[in-house]
């Protein structure tokens, strides 16, 4: 077992004040090109720059209160986009220090024994150079090697040129005043079972603990084999001691999970989950993205038992309910919970792009899967471009540099080694080009599979198109054996600067991420309903009125018939359950606007509140007034 090097973390800690316990064993990778560095990323798998991963998008909605009482806000941070997550044990709340500044991450500690007058208490810092996301969770561990209350919490990496960690890191927070380090850094350092031989975590995006019995245990998700053995189980008994017992790709275990007839559900991987003790089984309900939300009985975790999933509706059905528009769904299941008696699951799907692209190879009458850049300018609803295509290559800055258009050409741009923004970059350096498509890289990860991008850059940019789209568009020969083979580093056998088919790109109007409501049974789940914002599929509030996607739901722990939303500019909302369906009977936005990522139910002297976490801000402590 090789052991993390902890100095500037121990350093950073004891700065803080935070008393060391004995140290934990770490297993780690370094961060490498899928970590931030390279164009191995898609829209909110934790591997892109947590500057871009929530939000970036201007403006807000007014002000609303709707049955909600704002009982009390604290403000934690002066940076935008500066918290994430946020949970509650006891009396005290736990918030996510995000990547703005990069040497920022960490957990804000805030006492909430008084609700109408929070008070920061404290300060858990996480390794320069990481950040802490969407895994912040405390629970009680009781075991023959620890008894106390055990906080955890993920680390993504955003300098790799810093000594940081990756993994998860867990803290014992019996009295939160004092907290004491058990495990800094811990989780994955193998790929596909081969060793890496360093010393550096998998970065992970989110984690999970539970107990059973006498026995504790933590699922991270790992974002170095996102797409793969991404299902990190670890053994947290002895939480100063975390043993890595098993991983696992569940698309792989549980293929029925998978849509293989919708091109737009490729992106599959573990975004999420939650574990809950149901009868006599501890139950995981994994968010795996395009593939939807899964259900497993991990009573034995090394030996995961398929209970159930759910399927996206083909047409989307909250598009089609909104604005009439029959189109394939989008997919992206990013957080779910069941209902207080378990026969209901409500699922939070995460859509910054509300702008979606029909992509047509015209040369050959034939569809491109493709979808806009994130930070590039936006075809908007009817817009077109269209134009002969060019190879230019993998446009890196360490490449051949790319040959000059004639002014009305689209760069065809291959996927891989650099980031989407430094590619972009040297296609305008060159000039002559009106927009940018990118075609997928080689690898057992990409092929023919479509990914999103995060993308900046000065004319519009799509992708990334499978890779034997890419190579239709200049007649080359395409072998996906050879493909999945590679290990991305061979480029295309076209010469830069081929002349290839003409494409056209058409904007369209799609809506934001949305939520549903399933019956939760065994095998394929019965979708229910869909709810969303009414702003959310309204083409005037695409652009201007800050994200208007759903991001995560909080089920109330009194009723079975109640949830808690945080919607980002959307602020916070509060939904009923009535016959099956999904009604909006709460909400909230502050002067100002809001930009909520965290919710989380609690309750304290027979009332029950809900801490909702501001990237912007901090702490907001809310409570539904409304009745039955």
């Amino acid at each position: 077992m090789a052991t993390l090097p902890r100095k500037s973390l121990w350093t950073s800690l004891l700065v803080a004040g935070i008393t060391l316990a004995s140290p934990g064993t770490a297993f780690g990778h370094p961060p490498t090109s899928a970590s931030g560095t390279a164009d191995d990323s898609v829209a909110d798998d934790g591997a892109i720059s947590p500057g871009d991963q929530h939000g970036g998008i201007d403006g807000h909605l007014p002000p609303r209160q709707e049955n909600v009482a704002l009982i009390s806000k604290l403000e934690l941070t002066d940076f935008p986009g500066g918290i994430a997550d946020v949970t509650v044990f006891n009396d005290t709340a736990y918030l996510a220090g995000f990547g703005e500044p990069c040497n920022g991450g960490g957990v804000y500690v805030v006492d909430i024994s008084d609700v109408e007058n929070p008070v920061r208490t404290g300060f858990i810092p996480t390794g320069r150079g990481s950040y802490v996301g969407e895994g912040v969770q405390v629970i009680k561990v009781t075991t023959p090697s620890f008894r106390g209350d055990v906080l955890i919490f993920n680390n993504e990496i955003c300098d790799t040129t810093r000594t940081t960690v990756g993994g998860a890191t867990m803290v014992d927070v019996t009295d939160p005043a004092n907290p004491r380090l058990l495990a800094a850094g811990f989780g994955d350092f193998d790929t596909g079972g081969v060793p890496d031989g360093d010393t550096i975590a998998h970065p992970v995006h989110s984690a999970f603990a539970w107990q059973d019995g006498l026995k504790a245990y933590a699922v991270l998700v790992d974002d170095e084999e996102s797409g793969a053995d991404d299902v990190d189980i670890f053994d947290i008994s002895n939480p100063r001691r975390p043993v890595k017992i098993a991983e696992y790709d569940l698309d792989e275990r549980i293929p029925a999970i998978l849509q293989p007839d919708q091109p737009t559900l490729t992106e599959v991987f573990l975004h999420d989950m939650v574990v809950e003790r149901i009868d006599s089984r501890q139950v995981m309900l994994a968010s795996y993205w395009d593939a939807g939300y899964v259900a497993l009985d991990v009573s034995d975790p090394t030996r995961p038992i398929y209970i159930g999933d759910t399927d996206f509706s083909d047409p989307d059905p909250e598009l089609l309910e909104s604005t009439g528009q029959a189109r394939v769904p989008e997919g992206n299941g990013h957080y779910a919970e069941f209902n207080r008696t378990n026969e209901f699951i409500i699922g939070a799907d995460e859509d910054f792009d509300p702008l979606g692209v029909e992509g047509r190879n015209l040369t050959d009458n034939t569809a491109l899967n493709a979808g806009q850049g994130s930070d590039t300018p936006p075809l908007e609803e009817g817009e077109s471009i269209q134009g002969e295509t060019v190879y230019v290559g993998r446009a890196c800055d360490a490449d051949v540099d790319v040959p000059p258009g004639n002014g009305s050409q689209i760069a065809a741009v291959e996927r891989g080694v650099c980031t989407f923004t430094e590619k972009v970059a040297n296609v305008e350096d060159a000039g002559g080009y009106k927009a940018v498509v990118v075609f997928n890289r080689e690898g057992s990860d990409a092929c023919t599979a479509t990914s999103g991008m995060s993308v900046e850059g000065g004319i519009p940019t799509f992708g990334v198109i499978p890779r034997d789209q890419g190579y239709a568009l200049f007649d080359e020969p395409y072998d996906d054996e050879e493909c999945l083979a590679g290990d991305g580093t061979k480029t295309a056998p076209i010469p830069i600067g081929t002349v290839g088919d003409r494409v056209r790109f058409t904007g369209y109007f799609d809506g934001w991420g949305y939520v549903h409501l399933f019956d939760a049974g065994r095998g394929k789940m019965t979708e229910l309903d869909t709810y969303a914002i009414p702003e959310a599929h309204d083409p005037r509030f695409a652009s201007g009125f800050g994200a208007l996607s759903v991001h995560e739901v909080a089920t109330s722990p009194i009723r079975a018939d109640l949830a808690y939303l945080s919607y980002y500019a959307g602020g916070f909302r509060v939904l009923e359950i009535r016959d099956n369906e999904l009604v909006e009977v709460g909400s909230f936005i502050d002067l100002g606007g809001n930009d909520f990522w965290g919710v989380q139910a609690f309750r304290t002297d027979g009332h029950e509140y809900v801490a909702a976490s501001d990237r912007d801000f901090g702490l907001y402590i809310l409570e539904y007034t409304g009745g039955r």
